[in-house]
């Protein structure tokens, strides 16, 4: 307790603002989403009492086994000209849980009230879906905590980074849609700029080791995209499966070059950052370093980070496909053609983050230590 009031005394005026405004912003977010009812123009009807009516065990034409429930609900409606009644719902669910699920006291969910059952002595309806704010706000809130708690400042800035890059990018979506002359590679291409100019100035200011990381990020992540491009030219695009895209009314191969291109960027960013930081806080412990010496700590430290970071970026893009693929083998696909329609677009986008990410090391250091000079020739 001591320890907590003294760091609490060694607080400025400013960070004391902070912390409330923080505290604030979380208790007033909380109290909202428990009963911001009326802001929805659906019918919300919290869970009062369940009842499991039916057990059915189910087997398709692969064998595949499963078990189907029919659960009986009571709710009582939040909003709306019925709020306070009780209306009765169904919802039939599977153990798998792929599109449905089961619901327990407590759950708000949105229903669509039966309005045309005459002489009924109370509500029914159908369940359209879950309300979830409630959790998505707890989850963005411990991140946001843990974001101030380890980084402090730099966590501050980060967020208000990830905030300004989220509404970016949902503005240059919009543009695209609203006009679909505009090419969404150019968008895409324009918003990589804004974010890593964005991204690396507010989090680590303005100075030479961000403004070789902004470097070797766009040099890194448009050579990589070029060297894609390329490929994917000369090999006709043979082995992309673009099926799962079909269904866009845009030129759906514009589409995939637009996501290799923001897909890519965070994990060059993350390794340009890295290059440059070792490399400046190697000169600024030793001044007088020489420059051999820097090529050779930052190359070790690149070495170092390179693996790792392709592995994530391999894992980040194929974990979204297992789902799909095991849905595939389940139903007796070969595994050739499940590999191939699952995967092609994934691995295609993993091996092109991968080359940005190997590029941005060279690049990283040779741009980082093109700034070191400068800086030392200024002192």
């Amino acid at each position: 307790m001591n320890v907590i009031i003294n760091k609490f005394k060694k607080m400025t005026y400013m960070q004391i603002a902070l912390y409330t405004i923080i505290l604030l912003c979380f208790a007033a977010s909380v109290l909202f989403v428990n009963y911001n009812y009326s802001f929805y123009d659906r019918p919300i009807a919290k869970i009062i009492k369940t009842n499991l009516e039916e057990t059915i065990e189910i087997k398709d034409m692969f064998d595949n086994k499963d078990q189907r429930f029919t659960q009986q609900i009571i709710a009582e409606l939040k909003n709306g000209p019925e709020k306070g009644q009780l209306i009765h719902l169904k919802n039939e669910y599977s153990s798998s849980g792929a599109y449905d699920q089961a619901y327990r006291v407590g759950n708000e969910l949105f229903v669509l009230i039966n309005e045309n059952i005459k002489d009924s002595t109370y509500l029914t309806g159908t369940i359209k879906d879950v309300k979830r704010d409630k959790y998505v706000l707890m989850i963005a809130w411990v991140f946001i905590f843990i974001l101030l708690i380890v980084g402090k400042k730099h966590g501050l800035f980060s967020i208000i980074s990830l905030a300004v890059n989220a509404l970016l990018l949902s503005y240059a979506l919009d543009v695209y849609v609203k006009n679909p002359s505009i090419s969404l590679l150019l968008i895409c291409g324009i918003c990589a700029i804004l974010f890593t100019i964005i991204s690396l100035l507010l989090v680590n200011g303005f100075n030479e080791k961000s403004y070789a990381a902004i470097v070797a990020t766009l040099l890194g992540t448009f050579i990589s995209l070029l060297i894609t491009y390329l490929v994917m030219r000369i090999t006709s695009e043979n082995g992309l499966r673009y099926e799962e895209m079909q269904f866009l009314t845009r030129p759906y191969k514009l589409v995939f070059m637009a996501g290799l291109f923001v897909g890519s960027l965070g994990a060059v960013m993350d390794v340009a950052i890295t290059m440059s930081s070792s490399i400046f806080a190697l000169y600024e412990k030793d001044n007088n370093i020489p420059v051999k010496a820097l090529k050779k700590s930052a190359l070790d430290i690149g070495k170092d980070i390179m693996g790792t970071m392709t592995s994530i970026l391999f894992f980040a893009y194929i974990s979204g496909s297992i789902p799909m693929l095991i849905l595939y083998l389940k139903n007796a696909s070969p595994l050739a053609y499940s590999l191939s329609m699952n995967l092609s677009l994934e691995l295609a986008r993993a091996l092109a983050g991968g080359i940005g990410i190997v590029l941005a090391i060279p690049i990283g250091l040779y741009t980082s230590i093109f700034f070191v000079n400068r800086k030392r020739a200024r002192s």
